[in-house]
């Protein structure tokens, strides 16, 4: 990552949420401006909704770290969808867009 890339990343913030239900830790991660947000396309429908999105407002490199160690994670927004393919967390391959906005999901099976 270069000090570009470091300044970008400590400035823009996304939510962040954990999520613990029996033995399955999951993480909700959006970018900072679409909470409270919902998307369609087609049959496809996002609600960024404050229950499972909002947690803590942080930074994305602060985001970034948590979802590397994360075994299943929901992201939704450019920002940090980009990012986490950037970091070969995931690959580009696996993020769908509805209107536009970009998603992915990490499950582990």
């Amino acid at each position: 990552m270069n000090l570009k890339n470091e300044k970008i990343n400590n400035i823009m913030k996304v939510f962040l949420k954990i999520h613990y239900r029996n033995e399955i830790v999951t993480v909700a991660c959006c970018d900072e401006n679409l909470l409270n947000q919902d998307f369609n396309e087609g049959n496809l429908k996002i609600k960024i909704s404050n229950q499972f999105f909002g947690g803590n407002l942080v930074s994305i490199k602060e985001a970034i770290e948590i979802l590397k160690e994360a075994s299943y994670f929901n992201i939704v927004g450019e920002n940090i969808v980009k990012e986490v393919v950037n970091c070969k967390i995931l690959p580009k391959e696996g993020v769908r867009s509805i209107n536009g906005v970009p998603m992915a999901m990490k499950m582990m099976f």
